[in-house]
């Protein structure tokens, strides 16, 4: 499977992908890493893992438009079978999102569908509630909703701030985005109107039930 990876900074999630994908025998091949932003570092890790890294500035579109337009040409042009989005920090217009229907997807740093959008760290120490988590999900324009692919659960512990929940959550997304990717790309995800079903589930289960509780 042909993979790009979307990015707008650094990508630490990207990074995950990229070693994951690197590995003997895994199921995908990024081909190329994707930015709006020049600056963004990590189209340099991209480039020392001899991975083609491609800037489109969305600063150079007049609007969302003719910038989705040309990402996807050059997407399409590349041969790519799925999308990743690593702090791709654009919204994508419903036109480019129903172009790549289901090859498409994203990680959230919430359980959703609790906490769409931002703030979601600081919003979910606030609201009280006792664990929280990632999702990796297929992408819909709607913003943070589509069918459900993995999932990690995080506890809030009672001294958490924003910033040291943050990191323990982003240990796991580390871990079920390239799970997520070796599923699909093994064939083993089926999409079912908004439910995305996993065949061999009770070993993928078996996989996301190590949680890494650090104080």
């Amino acid at each position: 499977m042909r993979v790009a990876v979307l990015i707008s900074s650094r990508g630490s999630n990207m990074q995950a992908l990229v070693r994951a994908s690197q590995a003997e025998g895994f199921p995908a091949e990024i081909v190329t890493v994707l930015s709006n932003n020049p600056d963004a570092a990590g189209l340099e890790f991209a480039r020392q893992h001899d991975i083609p890294a491609k800037v489109i500035n969305h600063r150079d579109f007049d609007n969302r438009e003719d910038f989705d337009a040309a990402m996807s040409d050059y997407l399409a042009a590349q041969k790519v079978d799925l999308i990743c989005l690593a702090g791709f920090m654009r919204l994508l217009t419903p036109d480019f999102v129903n172009r790549w229907r289901d090859r498409i997807i994203n990680i959230h740093p919430s359980l959703l569908p609790a906490f769409k959008g931002l703030h979601v760290h600081e919003r979910a120490i606030e609201s009280g509630t006792r664990f929280t988590g990632c999702t990796v999900h297929y992408v819909r324009p709607e913003m943070d909703d589509g069918p459900i692919v993995a999932q990690a659960v995080v506890p809030i512990l009672r001294d958490d701030t924003t910033d040291i929940l943050a990191k323990r959550i982003l240990v796991q997304e580390h871990r079920i985005y390239p799970l997520a990717l070796k599923l699909i790309a093994e064939r083993k995800v089926r999409i079912h109107g908004s439910i995305a079903t996993i065949s061999d589930a009770a070993e993928v289960e078996g996989s996301l039930t190590n949680p890494q509780v650090i104080d």
